[in-house]
């Protein structure tokens, strides 16, 4: 396996609090890799210490070789990957197309490009909404186009926080039927989750988090058929 992102031995802090401990993980190239983890085990904190938001104060996280410790989320989106924040944070006043065209990236690296045809492809509900202000939308439409915006950047990795998070069970569905459709694709995904039904059939590998420090590691089979692990870390 070919790594495309590798964390080693971070240390990540909010202020004065040491939220994440010696945490190292790897993500292969067209891999869909979980972090797994109950409330405030780090996954979020994970996610925001790859793109530059709440940068690691020790260790060392490589995408394609080049060191993103340091370097302003910008910068790292451009090196190509997209990020898809738990909050959404759409462009309310903006129409569903508008906010599409203003993420719109050619692809770079190997990435192949993302058009609004492809989106339309993969939303076709989108594509009825496209002249809707992104206010308007449900919370569902609100985080397909969150995803189909990240996906204008054309990036070579996604990284998603909590994508299923407060939405219908209908909802989720839809949403895992599409990532699904990515991960066919061969976009490299890294997956922040807490809903074990939601990532099963997309994972190639997990890690579970808890206190900020990776307790288990190993591919989603070997996880799915470990219930003592199940159990201990995550209640299900």
């Amino acid at each position: 396996m070919t790594a495309l992102l590798e964390l080693g031995h971070v240390e990540t802090y909010y202020g004065d609090s040491h939220i994440l401990f010696d945490l190292s993980l790897e993500v292969g190239t067209g891999e869909v890799v979980c972090l797994l983890g109950r409330n405030g085990a780090g996954k979020t904190t994970t996610v925001r210490s790859i793109i530059g938001l709440t940068p690691p104060r020790a260790g060392r996280i490589t995408f394609r070789g080049h060191d993103l410790v340091g370097l302003p989320p910008f910068r790292i989106a451009r090196l190509g990957i997209g990020y898809v924040p738990e909050n959404r944070r759409i462009f309310p006043n903006l129409s569903v197309a508008e906010n599409l065209e203003v993420a719109r990236k050619a692809g770079g690296n190997g990435a192949t490009p993302w058009t609004e045809g492809r989106v339309w492809e993969l939303f076709p509900h989108l594509r009825d909404l496209r002249h809707r202000p992104a206010g308007r939308l449900s919370g569902g439409e609100q985080q397909m186009l969150t995803i189909a915006r990240t996906l204008m950047g054309s990036p070579e990795l996604l990284l998603l926080d909590e994508p299923s998070e407060g939405l219908a069970p209908l909802v989720v569905q839809m949403l895992r039927e599409q990532l699904t459709r990515l991960k066919a694709s061969g976009l490299t995904i890294v997956l922040a989750e807490q809903n074990v039904h939601f990532v099963s059939d997309l994972g190639d590998r997990v890690y579970i988090l808890e206190n900020g420090a990776v307790r288990y590691h190993g591919p989603m089979a070997d996880f799915l058929a470990d219930a003592e692990i199940r159990r201990a870390y995550l209640a299900v």
